[in-house]
């Protein structure tokens, strides 16, 4: 059966269009129950005995749930318990259109073979079709279409004998629809007295989210925060510039405080100070915001003071205290300042955190803190208080009436016991946003079938290199190997040089469920103990992974190059190897520095490590930074797993050598792309820092007499080289690691949306990753379109969609920022494990920064740091002063500056069982009342005498 809509529509050019639209209606679409005599289906999903027990509806039935259902109590539908849902298809484009990631978890639900969810195409359907009627809203007959469906459910399931004691519940929070629901002989029943009714699983009341009537929200108790403008009114304030639109940034370190980073480039403030908790106006960290700017008497300066939020209710007088607080800044340091007074687009997610009881007996309301300290605290109502005490547990916000000094959500999830490996772990990964569920069936089914082996197809367009001895020179246990080179002489006196990346790009191809699930997951996650796989293992570890001995797939990039190592043609070609060694650093070192090994795979590396030594000089001369950072690796328990020594990562010559290699293929293969694919090209880019981030460091310098220079990246790179002092051999290092922090982070972009492609902290104009493939989604990106480029692959239209590069750009790069602080996470977390079986440790550091009230220090051993805080609670505070300009700490009469040597004592706090820390307290130099006289800070651990005291004041 066909229905059609004819209407007209005007044209740009004055025409008169005039657009048919047709609706097929079919006879063919089944209900999806287990016992239907009338429908013929061969794989029905509804079970003819449902589980679900509710002393609402005792016999067995349905759940027909609508739009808002979905939308805002998808934790219980994820519940293993809710099975045999009926979900309307009116209901899913519903849901599509207004939250992309509830649609993908509804389908996540409706793909689970184990929740009996069936979507039934009611649009389709001769019998549940419903057109919109005149004056009707769409939201009206969307709501009419659901009572349609069910009615047509009720009145199906009862033609089979074997399914007449069903019944179809209407699942609905709607008091409209509810109403008229009954009228019409459904039986209906909101989310909550459904739920409630499940006697034998009175733990799901805990995962329903609160629905809040905003016209009832003014009667139980008084306003604290004003009404946020409707967004339509939103819209035309920010046209006409009364307000203005950003991204929300809340502090970690005063909850009374945030930023808003204004969108767009050519607005007058791009950055806007909100103070106070009325002005914050229920606004939380990521949100996209309205601002009102605040008249100029009224800026305020950015406050250094840290408040935590510790309040036990909704009383604010207390917060007005500590806004008063606020208000000592130096008016001079004035920033513009603003209100929220409206918000554009909520970016609320589930927040890990724990449960800090209610002092009051018997209460079900209690406060949820949240692991981000930028988050604040949440209102759950919960039975289970005394079981998730010391848990951590997951939970969503539902809304922030504005009668409330706190949000108010519900409980999702227990993750586990605070503390435990296992459960941190989780908790750092969920936090971080870092996609690490189990790889879907429909993923897997897109990896090749085993056992595996090349085929002449595979050999199209592809060169046989079995033959070179190429090696691979990894970190000790990597079995994701991404990389592996070869170097031999030629007739005519040059070299040839080869840098084999693995064929990533072979296995994963464009628009499959496999690549498609790379591209989300954009990097290789590496954490302290585990990894968290871009792609399968079967590729990563396996088929992708260019081991020893095994023929494998690569992509090529070849060069010769003469003695003085420069380049005198290239060539890119996908090709067969077959690497003879897989060896870790220290074993290619050992072999170079070896005089009685003399092999190919030996030869190869000395003819590298030589070439290599010149590639690094040239790009020094030509200004590529040299920085540092102390990375350490812990050395785990092979059964527990706990760390039971930690040190820093030591870098050998052979480092060095693969680094300037993959540098070398990387800026190669940017350039090609680049030539045949100007507008296409995925690159990367290193902004050069502005002058004002290089303060500190110049700063820093001139406390001991030194100059650096940063006018250029090449001006920075050669003072840092004559930065030395021969009495203190660490001081460039200390240089290093300042110059470190105050770089820009590099992003990957597309070359046809952006005009600055140099690199600075490489000094190369040009630049791409294409080296890793396997565990960063940029390379695979960049192998297809180098495939392209070389006539070895075909191209795709995503591929030559800038728009759609852009998207990827800024996926990738917000993935691979999310990897860098769930790595540090880990780095603390297990650094907590470590210092926790230590118990009290004297070592010796260096003062990298110096604040008001603290100091930062640096132990390079442990590549550790911490605060040496001199203001504490409850203790009498010592005469600080402080100088901004070289930078110094007066504490009582000993003076602090960058970069002086101290001994701290380093403790575990586990006071705070969420928020564990290292502590650092100061013991040498002796300042009386600070430090804790003992006789072990009279001497180290190996009898030496005690630190000299820091410069004193004369």
């Amino acid at each position: 059966m066909l229905k059609s809509k004819t209407f007209m529509k005007k044209t740009r050019s004055g025409g008169v269009l005039k657009i048919v639209r047709e609706h097929y209606l079919r006879d063919d679409i089944t209900c999806g129950c287990e016992g239907c005599e009338e429908c013929s289906q061969e794989n029905p999903v509804l079970q003819l005995e449902t589980v679900l027990q509710s002393s609402l509806c005792t016999s067995p039935h349905y759940l027909l749930p609508d739009t808002n259902v979905l939308l805002h109590q998808v934790d219980i539908l994820e519940d293993p318990i809710i099975q045999n849902v009926i979900v309307l298809q009116t209901v899913l484009q519903e849901v599509r259109s207004r939250s992309a990631p509830v649609y993908k978890r509804i389908r996540d639900i409706i793909n689970n073979s184990e929740k009996y969810f069936y979507t039934f195409t009611n649009e389709h359907h001769r019998d549940t079709y419903i057109e919109q009627e005149r004056g009707e809203t769409a939201n009206d007959r969307n709501d009419r279409a659901i009572r349609t469906a069910a009615k047509w459910y009720n009145n199906h399931i009862k033609k089979s004998k074997n399914m007449a004691h069903l019944q179809v519940l209407l699942i609905t929070n709607d008091r409209k629809n509810m109403e008229k629901a009954l009228e019409e002989g459904i039986v209906a029943y909101t989310c909550e007295e459904y739920i409630k009714s499940l006697v034998a699983n009175p733990e799901l009341v805990d995962r329903l989210a609160a629905v809040f009537d905003e016209k009832n929200e003014i009667e139980s108790g008084k306003l604290i925060f004003s009404e946020h403008v409707p967004l339509s009114k939103l819209q035309q304030g920010i046209k006409s510039s009364i307000y203005v639109q950003g991204t929300f940034r809340a502090s970690r370190d005063n909850y009374l405080e945030a930023t808003v980073w204004v969108h767009g480039d050519d607005t007058e403030h791009k950055e806007i100070i909100i103070q106070g908790l009325r002005n914050l106006n229920r606004a939380m960290h990521e949100d996209v915001v309205a601002v009102e700017l605040l008249v100029k008497e009224n800026w305020v300066a950015p406050s250094s003071v840290v408040l935590q939020d510790d309040e036990e209710s909704d009383d604010i007088e207390s917060t007005e205290e500590k806004e008063k607080i606020l208000k000592t800044g130096v008016q001079a340091n004035a920033k513009p300042s603003g209100k929220i007074v409206g918000i554009i687009k909520r970016n609320w997610r589930p927040y890990c955190g724990m449960l800090a009881r209610s002092q009051i007996k018997e209460s079900t309301r209690h406060l949820f803190t949240p692991a981000d300290r930028r988050i604040p605290r949440i209102r759950i109502e919960t039975r289970q208080a005394s079981t998730l005490e010391g848990q951590r547990i997951i939970v969503a916000i539902d809304g922030w009436p504005k009668n409330s000094r706190y949000p108010n959500g519900h409980f999702v999830k227990n993750l586990g016991t605070a503390g435990d490996k296992e459960t941190e772990t989780e908790v750092l990964l969920l936090e971080h946003d870092v996609p690490h569920q189990p790889f879907s069936q429909a993923v897997l089914s897109f990896l090749p079938k085993m056992p595996w082996s090349i085929t002449p197809q595979d050999m199209k367009h592809r060169i046989n290199l079995r033959h070179l001895y190429v090696c691979s020179v990894d970190p000790p246990g990597c079995t994701d190997i991404d990389d592996a080179l070869h170097c031999r002489e030629l007739e005519n006196g040059n070299l040839e040089v080869g840098v084999h990346i693995a064929d990533v790009s072979h296995f994963i191809r464009p628009g499959t469920a496999l690549d498609q699930e790379s591209a989300n997951r954009g990097t290789t996650v590496y954490l302290c103990e585990k990894r968290i796989d871009m792609v399968p293992e079967l590729l990563s570890s396996n088929l992708c992974s260019l081991r020893s001995e095994v023929d494998r797939l690569a992509f090529s990039c070849i060069w010769e190059i003469n003695q003085d190592a420069q380049i005198i043609n290239t060539k890119f070609t996908k090709s067969v190897i077959n690497s003879k060694a897989s060896l870790t650093y220290a074993e290619a070192q050992m072999r170079i520095d070896s005089p009685t090994m003399n092999d190919e795979i030996t030869k190869s590396l000395r003819l590298l490590n030589k070439l290599a030594k010149i590639l690094k000089r040239r790009r020094i001369d030509n200004g590529a930074l040299t920085l540092s950072s102390p990375e350490v690796r812990f050395h785990l328990d092979s059964e527990t797993h706990d760390p039971i020594d930690l040190q820093t990562k030591e870098l050998k010559e052979t480092n060095s050598m693969v680094e300037e290699f993959m540098l070398l293929a990387n800026i190669s293969v940017a350039q090609k792309i680049y030539d045949e694919f100007p507008e296409y090209a995925l690159l990367r880019k290193h902004p050069a820092p502005p002058p004002a981030n290089y303060d500190i460091l110049v700063k820093a310098a001139k406390s001991k007499d030194l100059e650096i220079k940063t006018d250029s990246a090449k001006a920075l790179a050669d003072s840092l080289d004559k930065a030395e002092s021969l009495a203190f051999p660490y001081l460039n290092t200390l240089l290093r690691i300042l110059a470190t922090r105050c770089m820009m982070q590099a992003v990957y972009f597309c070359s046809g949306l952006d005009n600055d492609f140099h690199h600075y902290g490489l000094a190369s104009p040009i630049y791409t990753h294409f080296t890793s493939p396997i565990r960063r989604y940029a390379d695979v990106i960049v192998h297809r379109l180098l495939a392209v480029a070389v006539g070895a692959d075909t191209t795709y239209p995503d591929l030559m969609d800038k728009h759609k590069a852009a998207e990827i750009c800024k996926n990738i790069n917000f993935r691979h920022k999310m990897a860098q602080y769930s790595q540090r996470s880990s780095v603390a977390f297990h650094t907590q494990l470590f210092f926790k079986t230590k118990g009290i440790l004297n070592e010796e550091g260096y003062i990298l920064f110096v604040r008001k009230n603290a100091i930062v220090v640096l132990i390079p051993k442990f590549g550790l740091e911490g605060t040496v805080f001199f203001e504490e609670k409850d203790k009498v505070k010592p005469n600080l002063v402080y100088n901004d300009e070289i930078p110094s700490l007066k504490v009582e009469n000993s003076t602090f500056y960058m970069f002086d040597k101290v001994k701290v004592r380093i403790t575990l706090d586990a006071s705070n069982l969420q928020h564990q820390k290292i502590r650092m307290a100061l013991v040498e130099p002796e300042i009386p009342g600070i430090t804790p006289l003992t006789k072990s800070d009279q001497s180290n651990s190996k009898g030496e005498p005690a630190l000299k005291k820091s410069k004193l004041d004369k």
